[in-house]
């Protein structure tokens, strides 16, 4: 049985990395409120229902692309249910064809790993050069629920408060598309 945790109001008691431990001192910083989940890896779509049920809202998908010379980096958040089209997401963005972003850049430029990817690395300094892509369903919802940057614990937040404090407190800007 995939094990997920009681709803949890406070920081773990320890961090696994150090963007963990950003992303908690940044949510007490700016005052936003959080729910989380303590889980197994949460690494397949079965595994997030399972998260889903327990914090009362969908996990986004996170998805980490960049163009063919590797110079441009977007983080795309959408819903789990949303198949991702290459075209439509270029022809949204008015740019060139992109694919998945090797592992290797994931963690130079978000400091995770392939299964733990989140908005929430935004606010790591090397991340600065990474656009920002949301779907505009995803803005809309009242709660947005992702990683905290590891793949054992998942955090939700309104989703104002991600993008009227958090992500303006990182410098980023976000295309809703």
């Amino acid at each position: 049985m995939f094990k997920v945790s009681d709803i949890i109001s406070t920081p773990p008691a320890e961090f696994s990395s150090e963007l963990q431990r950003t992303v908690y001192e940044a949510l007490a910083s700016l005052g936003i409120p959080f729910g989380r989940v303590d889980t197994d890896p949460g690494l397949t779509m079965e595994d997030c229902q399972h998260i889903d049920a327990k914090i009362g809202v969908h996990i986004v998908k996170t998805i980490f692309l960049c163009n063919r010379q590797q110079t441009e980096f977007y983080l795309y958040v959408t819903t789990d249910d949303k198949p991702f089209v290459t075209r439509d997401f270029c022809s949204a963005l008015g740019i060139p064809r992109v694919s998945f972003a090797p592992a290797d850049k994931l963690w130079e430029l978000t400091g995770v790993k392939v299964g733990a990817t989140t908005i929430l690395s935004a606010i790591l300094p090397q991340s600065a050069a990474v656009h920002l892509v949301m779907d505009k369903s995803v803005a809309e919802d009242e709660y947005f629920a992702c990683t905290d940057g590891t793949a054992t614990c998942f955090v939700k937040i309104l989703t104002k408060d991600l993008l009227g404090k958090y992500l303006p407190a990182s410098g980023h800007e976000v295309a809703l598309i």
